[in-house]
């Protein structure tokens, strides 16, 4: 019976520290304030794990369409360019201003982080978490979700383009990602 109530004084020292630290306001909270490196770690396999669970059953569609790419470049221009960037620049002001710091998806996938978390090398994985992500968003990121305003379609189509984005130069990008006057792509 001892033993019993000392485990539960425990827990609920536990739980009353736990609470008091989240009220305490020590945390630091500014996007140019890093993590301590466990809430980091925390954050970061929550994520991965959240979205490789969420993201297991999608099916993923042929990518190889150009229409796609072309669909795709567009909407990535408009949407996604100033945090993940385009080639030729290195960094724009959202980019350095949010923390985490978005991938850069110019990079080849060997490159950033992302791509491949947790060891993950299989190709239908890596696709599926990208629509993902760009459908859904991620919490306190600033990644927002599209799909609230993107058909899967659409979604699909970005990810297409970001296969590509690695492979481009500065002139290829904007031949692939201008929008004719008549395709404002739903935006107004």
């Amino acid at each position: 019976m001892k033993a019993i109530k000392i485990t539960l004084g425990l827990i609920l020292l536990l739980i009353a520290t736990g609470v008091g630290f989240l009220y305490s306001g020590l945390y630091p909270m500014g996007a140019d304030d890093r993590h301590w490196g466990v809430s980091y770690w925390a954050l970061e396999t929550l994520r991965e794990r959240s979205i490789k669970r969420a993201s297991e059953n999608i099916s993923v569609p042929d990518l190889g369409d150009s229409d796609l790419l072309l669909s795709g470049g567009a909407d990535y221009n408009d949407m996604c360019a100033g945090c993940h960037l385009q080639p030729g620049v290195s960094s724009t002001d959202l980019s350095l201003g949010l923390y985490p710091a978005p991938p850069d998806l110019t990079a080849s996938a060997d490159k950033h982080d992302h791509a491949h978390p947790f060891g993950e090398h299989d190709w239908d994985a890596a696709l599926r978490r990208q629509f993902w992500i760009i459908k859904h968003g991620i919490k306190a990121s600033g990644m927002p979700a599209w799909g609230e305003t993107h058909t899967d379609e659409r979604i699909w189509a970005m990810v297409a383009f970001i296969q590509k984005l690695p492979e481009l130069n500065e002139m290829q990008y904007q031949i692939l990602t201008a929008r004719g006057e008549s395709d404002q792509g739903g935006h107004h």
